[in-house]
């Protein structure tokens, strides 16, 4: 290969990561201050335990992301993903993500090639600053699954009817 290739690619390269950390930069601040509201939230009221039939709340779910509990450190988010739908490529840079798929069949994209497939009983942990992607791969079948954010990210009891609505609400928080 010439060097004048290697030069072009390392170029490419170099100005690609340089994007990646101006996004993550601006994603990190975004979690802090999302953080930041959701700890002043938890200090505001009184945070109780939660307890409940987890499988069966989840399995019940017919939004797209319904929070039912936010802790100082941690938030429990059930989920209905419609048959061919995703999440969409996403990534947390503070925050680690626990999946758990209670019906369905799920494709998770990692940093966009490693690929793994989840069923109904699987787990899969998504480390902080890894960026990743659900996908339903059914097309009969809504996914359900639970996810538990570490920390906090969403704003408590957050309801998001469709991946519409969370979309239009995320693109209206990154742009405020």
């Amino acid at each position: 290969m010439p060097i004048w290739t290697v030069n072009m690619q390392l170029e490419n390269a170099s100005e690609h990561l340089c994007a990646l950390c101006k996004a993550l930069k601006l994603r990190r601040r975004r979690a802090a201050e999302s953080l930041y509201n959701v700890r002043r939230y938890a200090k505001e009221i009184q945070v109780k335990p939660f307890h409940g039939a987890i499988e069966k709340l989840t399995l019940e779910n017919n939004f797209f992301r319904q929070v039912i509990f936010t802790g100082e450190h941690a938030q429990l988010v059930l989920m209905s993903v419609l048959p061919g739908d995703e999440l969409g490529d996403e990534v947390h840079g503070h925050v680690d993500q626990f999946f758990r798929i209670e019906q369905g069949e799920a494709k998770f994209v990692f940093s966009g090639t490693e690929v793994v497939l989840a069923h109904d009983g699987d787990a899969v942990i998504v480390p902080a600053g890894t960026y990743h992607n659900v996908i339903n791969t059914s097309k009969t079948t809504v996914l359900k699954m639970y996810t538990l954010y570490s920390p906090p990210n969403h704003p408590d009891k957050t309801v998001h009817k469709t991946k519409q609505e969370a979309d239009a609400a995320e693109a209206a928080e990154h742009h405020a």
